[in-house]
Order: C-alpha cells, then sequence, then structure tokens
C-alpha cells in the first residue's frame, strides 16, 4: 500500500484529522502511543502496554475464574429487562445524547470510510502480545504511601546522564544519582532526555523537562508560580468524579464534586489566556454542577463541548452507541480563561469554534489521551504553552503534573529500551 501524505504525517504526529462530510464538525484519530513516544528517545512505550484491555485473552467458559461470571451473564440473558421511564434528569441526558449523536455518527463512518489508515492499524497490530514485565513486586500504590505517617520521609532516587567528553574528543555520559524527597515536594526533570528513578523497588522513567507534585489536595496550591508569567496557558482537569462504578471496582479513590470549587484554577491561568480542558462523565447532574457552578467559579465562560469516541484497532465502536448507562464516548468541556472571545483581532490563536469528535483505541481504566499535538492552534499566550495537569496519572515532557499519584503510568513495566 501507497502510503499518502496524511499517512505519513500520522506516522509523524500521531494525529490524523478526518474529513467528515455533511458536517462543520471536525473529528480526529488519535495514536496515543505514537504522540507520547515523541517525549522520549532511549525508550519507548510498547503498544500493547498501553492498550493491555485489547490483548487480554479471551475469556474461556468453564474456567473455575470465569464460571461466576458466564453464570451471572446467563442469569442476565434469562431475565427480561422491566421497561421503566426516565426520571427528569435522564430524559435532559438522553435530549443530549441525541443532540450529539449525528455528530458522532458522521465522525464514526468518515473513521470506517477511511480504509487506508484501518489497514494501516492493523498491520501496526498484527502479531503483538502483552505480557508486562511487572519488574520486583507489584506496583506500588502511591495513594496509602501518600497518605501513610512515613509519606515526609519516603524518597525517590534519580539518575541523571551527564555529558562527558574523553581525552580522544569521543563523548559519553556520566551518571549522578540525586535523591528528592517524593511528596509534597516539586520535582523538576532537567536533563538533556528522560531520566530514570527508582523507589521502593519499582523503577520509572521520567521525560525531560517534565515537572510533578506528588500530594493531596491540601498542597494544591504549592502548584501557584510566584510570577504571573510563568503561570500556564494550556490547563487540563481530569477529576476523580464520584461515580458508583469506580467505588465498586476500587479503581481510584474520588472526590466530593464540591470540593473542586477549590482549585485555584484562576491563579494558575497565564495572564495573556488559557485553555483549559475538563474532562466529565456523562451524568446529567454532575454537567448541571459544572456547567453552572464549576466553571463560573473558575472564571471559564460559554464552554465548547468535545467528544471522546472510543473505537477498536478495527474501528468498530467498543459498544453500543445508544446504551443509556454506558456510551462508548465521555464529553470534554472546553473554554477560556483570561481571552476576550468577542474580540480575537491580533491574537497567536484560533478561537474553539463547535464541537469536534477525538476517536481513538482506549488505554487502562480512564487514561485520556493526549491532546496538546491535536488542540496546540487553539492556545493561547507565548509559544510554547506552558501546560498543567491536574489529577495526573503521567508526565509529559514540558509540563507540571500534580495529583497523587503522577508517576503511576511512569513505571519501567509500561516501556521497552529502543
Amino acid at each position: 500500500m501507497e502510503i499518502s501524505d496524511e499517512l505519513r504525517s500520522f506516522e509523524a504526529t500521531g494525529v490524523y484529522r478526518l474529513n467528515v462530510t455533511g458536517t462543520s464538525t471536525g473529528a480526529a484519530f488519535l495514536d496515543p502511543v505514537r504522540i507520547l513516544n515523541g517525549s522520549y528517545q532511549r525508550f519507548r512505550i510498547v503498544p500493547p502496554a498501553y492498550y493491555s484491555r485489547s490483548f487480554e485473552p479471551p475469556r474461556q467458559v468453564g474456567d473455575p475464574e470465569t464460571e461466576p461470571l458466564e453464570k451471572r451473564r446467563k442469569r442476565k440473558r434469562n431475565q427480561k429487562p422491566k421497561p421503566r421511564e426516565l426520571n427528569a434528569m435522564e430524559r435532559i441526558a438522553e435530549a443530549r445524547h441525541q443532540e450529539a449523536r449525528p455528530l458522532l455518527l458522521s465522525a464514526h463512518e468518515s473513521l470506517i470510510k477511511d480504509k487506508y489508515l484501518l489497514e494501516h492499524l492493523s498491520k501496526k497490530m498484527e502479531g503483538k502480545e502483552h505480557k508486562l514485565d511487572v519488574g520486583s513486586g507489584s506496583e506500588n500504590n502511591f495513594v496509602e504511601l501518600g497518605s501513610s505517617w512515613r509519606s515526609p520521609f519516603y524518597e525517590i532516587i534519580i539518575c541523571f546522564r551527564k555529558p562527558h567528553v574523553l581525552g580522544n574528543g569521543e563523548g559519553s555520559f556520566d551518571a549522578q544519582k540525586t535523591s528528592f524527597p517524593l511528596f509534597n515536594s516539586i520535582i523538576s526533570v532537567e536533563a538533556i532526555d528522560e531520566v530514570e528513578g527508582d523507589f521502593q523497588n519499582r523503577h520509572y522513567i521520567l521525560p525531560r523537562g517534565s515537572c510533578f507534585l506528588m500530594s493531596d489536595f491540601k498542597r494544591v496550591r504549592d502548584l501557584i508560580p510566584g510570577s504571573s508569567n510563568q503561570r500556564y496557558n494550556l490547563i487540563v482537569v481530569d477529576p476523580p468524579w464520584e461515580n458508583g462504578c469506580v467505588r465498586q471496582k476500587e479503581a481510584y479513590p474520588t472526590l466530593p464534586n464540591r470540593h473542586l470549587l477549590y482549585l485555584p484554577v484562576q491563579e494558575l491561568a497565564h495572564p495573556a489566556g488559557a485553555l483549559l480542558i475538563l474532562w466529565i462523565t456523562n451524568r446529567e447532574k454532575l454537567r448541571m454542577f459544572v456547567e453552572k457552578e464549576l466553571l463560573p467559579s473558575w472564571g471559564v465562560k460559554d464552554p465548547t463541548v468535545f467528544y471522546w469516541l472510543k473505537v477498536k484497532h478495527d474501528g468498530s465502536l467498543i459498544g453500543d452507541l445508544d446504551l443509556f448507562h454506558h456510551r462508548p464516548y465521555e464529553c470534554l468541556l472546553l473554554g477560556y480563561i483570561n481571552v476576550d472571545t468577542d474580540a480575537k483581532q491580533g491574537s497567536n490563536f484560533k478561537l474553539l469554534e463547535g464541537s469536534q469528535v477525538i476517536m481513538s483505541v482506549p488505554g487502562a481504566h480512564s487514561r485520556k489521551p493526549p491532546l496538546e499535538k491535536l488542540l496546540s492552534e487553539y492556545i493561547p499566550g507565548p509559544k510554547p504553552p506552558r501546560c498543567i495537569e491536574l489529577f495526573a496519572r503521567e508526565l509529559f515532557p514540558g509540563w507540571t503534573s500534580w495529583g497523587n499519584e503522577p508517576l503511576h503510568f511512569q513505571d519501567s513495566m509500561y516501556f521497552s529500551e529502543k
């Protein structure tokens, strides 16, 4: 197959923009692995590590570990669903879904029609097997460790590579190990490439230029820069929303919604303007709280809704689009802080115009695709932009990341050496 200019660009950037016929809606397919691997020189994220859910072996009927699951499924098939009327909140949520449905279908149809992209993706995934190298013991539970009385005494040892010129003119590197308090302390990775860190028998890969603060909500104001010029032009917020499903799975601790009113978002926003991206769930009660209280308290007006449509490697949706409680998409609200959206003349960025649909294969539970490359033209202020993620679980070069487990996906088990 001859590679088109679009596919060449996709290989280089991980972003593939699609033409959606009959609508002004923008649509794009993202390859998170390709985007993230642009952050590393000596390591790479292998696709099966990122897309681990897609590589789980199929469960066999009769397997002792899966038999209860099979029995539950059979029981559900034999039970006829009881019809019921939607309550007021559910009717509003259904109306929102029906409004978004044509956009989502048009975007997905454009992906399915792009046979060259789908063939390209299927070839990339052929022969992949998933086997994470877990190393010594299980992953560190940073949430538990950070809440322990011992947390002030925990240190991470980071190995920096310093360039060294030998007598014959050849270059080499000297290793310099430095210890840092892991919790409640801002750690900056000022290095020529990624660095490696060790903590409690686990190995971590940290991208160059990244900066992180691992703490609970009480220390979030430590993120506010001393100078307004050091504030942020892109602010991504992915809160651990209260959610019954998450509580049942014990995937991560959730946070009461009203606590988010105290996030210092306005004090983090650059005076020359900031684009805010807020990930939300499809619960209507939450959507109303966000639109009526949370965003106004942060200084965000008239947000634009984007959709993250989750697909499989063959382009098909991960689930039924119209399944009420398990939509195969999530919403994100985008809006500006410190930007006069009525007078953009002379600005160095493009204002958001209408909804867009972002498609990608989902990774681990609640892991979101990286969006900076896709949305770079909409970010106000100086270039390159200063970026921050709140409630982060991974690091990016040049970004500040805050949360109670920003090193979660930096564990070396998700990486291999190039």
